[in-house]
């Protein structure tokens, strides 16, 4: 793994997908404020498809980074160990983790649903229409559950490369 560029004992990618996450929401606020208050419903189809995009390469190159790193014999774990103290990742570390682990894959899934039903759904220019209440639902949950992610992720972040 390279190192990170926060100051923690996080790797370079833990500390993008971490700093993502503080990029990722506001955005999400913004282009929900966009079609709910400004009823600026093309831009806000172009920030989502935009965010699907970049949150998905982000994914892919954060797996692959954990994966790779681990077959080489650096597991996250590893930075997780906080030498200064000589102890192990705390106790709140795991179960956070999977906490955060099961916000972020129904994230994914929601996320997923949501931008390809919109896509089939709502025309090339969008407006309001029969599937709007439906929409309206799913991208809410999708919403909330990105904002849990999020929390989590941070949680995560700091008990396992910074406390």
């Amino acid at each position: 793994m390279i190192d990170g560029f926060l100051g923690t004992r996080a790797s370079f990618m833990l500390d993008f997908v971490f700093l993502a996450m503080f990029l990722v929401v506001p955005l999400l606020g913004v282009s929900v404020w966009l079609v709910k208050f400004r009823q600026k419903y093309l831009l806000h189809k172009r920030m989502q498809v935009l965010l699907a995009v970049v949150l998905l390469l982000a994914v892919v190159a954060f797996e692959a980074d954990i994966r790779i790193s681990q077959m080489q014999g650096e597991p996250w774990t590893s930075r997780a160990f906080n030498p200064a103290v000589a102890t192990a990742p705390g106790p709140l570390v795991y179960p956070v983790l999977y906490v955060h682990l099961f916000f972020a894959v129904t994230t994914s899934l929601l996320w997923i649903y949501v931008t390809v039903q919109a896509l089939r759904k709502f025309e090339r220019d969008p407006r309001p229409n029969a599937y709007s209440p439906t929409h309206l639902f799913w991208a809410k949950l999708a919403a909330i559950d990105m904002l849990c992610t999020a929390i989590t992720g941070c949680t995560f972040y700091y008990l396992a490369f910074i406390a």
